[in-house]
């Protein structure tokens, strides 16, 4: 009888335990999960997304302001791997009150190679550009919850594009993008371009682009089945070369642009690091206003100091006016040195950033571009201040002081003093 009472005993013993372990696995299971999910929440709010089941909200289309529409307010977005894994809608709608217009993308894509990470992707764009700006197919998605600089943009030109592209993923290293697109452009401002007798004041362009990002020095892994970058190696290396074609679906130009960028970063640990940018841009044909070059300007025509007071930009050159410089060839140069934060607590932390940036270029045919008054930048262009950021809330203020080829004769204009705003989850 006392064997047969042990027996039973050890017997629930036995099943107790066992839905003990069960139990504890079941919650280290569901942590596990929670974490995981937390940590996908998280990488997506950090790149501008707010996940839901299917359909990821797309951030930038919130609320954004500049001069030419005043506020900008929309909804946008794109389909996760909940809804496909092998294909993906996105799209966005948006309004701006000044202009009193809607603007909108729709588009899509197929995965035809998932090792590689190949997509063909098609989509019809309705909306505004800025003059003279130039962006790279293979940038990453780039996001931060406030744009100073886009502020103070009024230079705008409307295009209306349909575009089909390739991404290819040839080495974990080295990322490719092409892209053949057709645009009608209509600058919103009074613009002419001539060309052999003839001004064009709207007019419509066919191009093809390429670009490569080579990251040599990176690491990756492959994380829940998806190869991610680990350690971010520098230096990084971007190209792209865009071709525009005359009398290809009607289209009025012939031109060849080709864009370099490379950066390097040495980090030195606690959050102190120096880095440079170097970035090149050569345009050769018949090129318009709307796709030469700015260096990235960010100061407001206005007579005082303190009119001028806005917020900094992160790459931009702060004493350099809007619209002042446009080149067909033109290269930039930028170093950034982080000292270590200022540990006055635990949650004052201020960072002092030196700065210095040069910006040189020309431009050919100046004759050709009607309406709009501009420099060059033939003469080297040179601006140096610093930083001081993290003082209150992720708001900071900055410092910089325009002088060498370009300094004017006022010591007021040629000083620039903003706010700064950085902030990362």
């Amino acid at each position: 009888m006392v064997k047969f009472v042990i027996v039973i005993i050890l017997c629930f013993s036995t099943i107790a335990n066992a839905q003990i372990d069960l139990a504890q696995q079941d919650s280290i299971a569901k942590a596990k999960n929670d974490s995981i999910r937390k940590t996908e929440f998280i990488k997506n709010i950090g790149v501008g997304y707010l996940p839901t089941k299917y359909f990821n909200f797309d951030l930038r289309y919130l609320i954004k302001f500049n001069q030419y529409e005043g506020f900008r307010t929309g909804l946008g977005g794109v389909t996760n791997d909940n809804f496909s894994e092998s294909f993906r809608v996105n799209g966005y709608l948006v309004y701006g009150f000044k202009d009193d217009r809607f603007k909108y993308s729709i588009g899509g894509g197929v995965r035809i190679n998932e090792e590689r990470s190949t997509w063909i992707n098609a989509s019809y764009t309705d909306d505004l550009q800025e003059t003279g700006s130039s962006t790279f197919l293979t940038d990453k998605r780039f996001f931060t919850f406030f744009e100073p600089r886009l502020l103070n943009i009024d230079l705008f030109h409307r295009h209306i594009t349909k575009s089909i592209s390739l991404e290819h993923k040839i080495t974990n290293h080295l990322l490719s993008e092409t892209e053949f697109s057709l645009s009608k452009i209509n600058p919103t401002y009074t613009y002419s371009f001539l060309l052999n007798g003839v001004a064009y004041n709207t007019f419509d362009l066919s191009t093809a682009r390429i670009s490569l990002q080579w990251s040599p020095f990176s690491k990756f892994e492959v994380i829940e089945k998806r190869v991610d970058e680990v350690i971010n190696g520098y230096p990084k290396f971007t190209f792209q070369y865009t071709k525009g074609f005359s009398d290809i679906f009607k289209s009025d130009f012939n031109f060849g642009k080709l864009d370099f960028r490379t950066v390097q970063v040495f980090d030195y640990g606690n959050a102190s690091k120096t880095s440079f940018t170097l970035v090149a841009g050569l345009a050769d044909g018949e090129v318009p206003l709307t796709h030469l070059y700015h260096a990235y300007p960010n100061n407001i025509t206005k007579d005082t100091v303190l009119q001028r007071f806005s917020v900094a930009g992160l790459n931009s050159f702060e004493t350099m006016y809007f619209n002042e410089f446009f080149s067909d060839r033109f290269m930039t140069f930028q170093m950034k040195h982080f000292l270590r934060p200022f540990k006055f607590s635990e949650w004052f932390k201020p960072q002092l950033v030196l700065i210095s940036r040069h910006a040189l270029g020309n431009m050919r045919s100046r004759d050709r571009h009607i309406g709009i008054p501009f420099g060059t930048l033939d003469q080297l262009y040179s601006e140096s201040g610093f930083e001081i950021n993290k003082l209150l809330f992720g708001f900071g203020l900055s410092f910089a002081y325009r002088y060498g080829g370009y300094h004017l004769p006022e010591l007021e204009d040629n000083i620039a003093f903003k706010f700064t705003f950085n902030i990362s989850l």
